[in-house]
């Protein structure tokens, strides 16, 4: 009976797109946990969740973590654990120890992730969906740091496709302007920008998760969820 049971890792669980994505699993009858490692983030999530502290960017708090849930398969595991922020400031003025901290939390930590969870995934043929960004494809000033590890993502995930397949399906979402906060705040332009008419949700990129977890031919491939905003041109007028 158990093996019937859908089971999903999610990291960055506790708080915007993850924790969005973990209600919908817990919603769609999955045994979900939520990775994060911020404990006090963690409270309140839907009945059922496993709570499960860890840092994805420290390979003993990854290993301490994935033994914490006891599974002997997982189905699903959906690197999302990122440091949100893309401002790094002037590239003159960066900090070495700044730029290892994003390449760290959102690059590495997707990979010791993958590693940690691959004889459980490979228990259940399973999948795993890395969330990078549209800005992997274009970028505002003095970003280069998450420009770099989300990029990065984008090729672990068709490297990771091509190592481990066909047990194990990798692919990615690239999300654009995706609001976890403040919808109402929005103005009009905010949403007329985007050639699908608004800007996202986290439902939106929770849709194109449970998608690509039972998408059985589509692997090593990113999936742009930006409402059409990199296909767009735009002009100075």
């Amino acid at each position: 009976m158990t093996q019937d049971i859908k089971r999903a890792l999610v990291t960055g669980g506790a708080k915007g797109i993850g924790r969005g994505l973990v209600a919908r699993l817990a919603r769609e009858g999955w045994q979900v946990a939520a990775m994060d490692r911020d404990a006090g983030a963690l409270e309140g999530l839907p009945e059922g969740v496993r709570a499960v502290t860890g840092d994805v960017s420290d390979e003993a708090s990854v290993r301490a973590a994935v033994a914490s849930t006891g599974w002997d398969g997982l189905d699903l595991l959906v690197n999302n654990a990122g440091l949100a922020g893309p401002e790094a400031g002037p590239v003159e003025d960066l900090a070495l120890g700044d730029w290892q901290r994003w390449i760290d939390t959102n690059l590495t930590g997707a990979l010791l992730m993958t590693k940690h969870c691959v004889s459980l995934l490979r228990a259940r043929r399973g999948a795993i969906v890395n969330v990078t960004s549209s800005r992997a494809h274009q970028s505002e000033p003095n970003t280069e740091p998450y420009a770099a590890a989300k990029g990065g993502l984008t090729a672990l995930t068709h490297a990771l496709a091509v190592s481990l397949g066909p047990d194990i399906r990798v692919n990615a979402i690239a999300p654009g302007w995706i609001v976890t906060e403040g919808w109402d705040d929005l103005r009009e332009i905010d949403h007329a920008q985007h050639p699908a008419g608004r800007a996202g949700r986290p439902e939106d990129v929770a849709e194109a998760v449970l998608w690509l977890a039972g998408a059985g031919f589509m692997t090593g491939q990113e999936v742009v969820l930006d409402g059409g905003m990199t296909r767009k041109m735009i002009y100075a007028e």
